[in-house]
């Protein structure tokens, strides 16, 4: 089936401020500045049209623009703090893009710098699914939880007593039950998240009513702390080296394009 031309806008998020890792946005991963690698990737799509930094920083608009990304704007302040949401960034841009350009693209793909690992097949491929998909509010990557919530806990307030996360319908001791016949758990994983325009703006939300699944059965590595740098520059360099096969990453649920 052949795709409906559509805007697609590569939103990557970069604030100057990081607690867990100073300037993180900026430190050298093989070599080169963290940013600089979702933006090289951004670049290799064959579906994205445009590629916007969102940053508040000053040494991070520049790099981005030396590398090809737009920076169009800085980010207020007000939406580059600890506890910004990211769909206060996101109304922000669309807001500002449809202000000042009257421009608005269908779908914004939502790429993290710190998890530059990505195969663009990949997020190639998960484009090429929400445009297929029309319902769709939007697209968020996925992978299978290691451990199941039905057999965690919430403590109460004093930590005298505690209470189930989750319970199954049919079963108040679901907890109980061996963990082969529970429902399988899926974690976010932050590799690739795709939302329409129109769930952002009119619907205030990074999921909406009807989500698809991206589900990637290998390791995602996520840069938060100075010790995951090994395990981000090893997983990187097995996709320059193509040492991964986008086509086995994807799980059997993958569903036809």
């Amino acid at each position: 089936m052949t795709l409906p031309k559509k805007e697609v806008l590569a939103l990557i998020p970069a604030r100057g401020g990081s607690k867990s890792i100073p300037r993180k946005n900026l430190i050298k991963i093989l070599g080169k500045p963290l940013i600089i690698w979702t933006i090289e990737l951004a670049k290799k799509s064959e579906l994205i049209n445009r590629i916007i930094v969102s940053t508040d920083d000053e040494e991070i608009a520049k790099v981005a623009l030396d590398n090809g990304a737009e920076v169009p704007f800085i980010r207020p302040s007000k939406y580059a703090e600890d506890q910004s949401t990211d769909i206060d960034v996101f109304r922000h841009c669309l807001k500002w893009l449809k202000s000042n350009e009257n421009y608005q693209p269908e779908i914004i793909a939502h790429l993290r710098p710190t998890g530059p690992a990505r195969d663009i097949n990949l997020i190639d491929l998960a484009i090429k699914k929400i445009l297929h998909n029309p319902k769709a509010d939007s697209l968020r990557s996925i992978s299978l939880a290691s451990q199941t919530p039905f057999k965690m806990w919430f403590l109460d307030e004093d930590k005298e007593f505690m209470n189930q996360v989750i319970k199954l319908k049919d079963c108040s001791e679901s907890h109980s039950l061996p963990r082969q016949i529970l429902p399988k758990a899926y974690w976010q994983n932050g590799y690739i998240d795709i939302i329409r325009s129109g769930t952002i703006l009119n619907l205030k939300s990074m999921v909406g009513k009807f989500s698809i699944p991206f589900i990637i059965n290998h390791m995602v590595h996520d840069l938060d702390y100075i010790d995951d740098i090994p395990y981000v520059e090893k997983a990187l360099k097995n996709v320059i080296d193509k040492k991964n096969n986008y086509e086995d990453i994807i799980t059997e649920d993958r569903h036809p394009v």
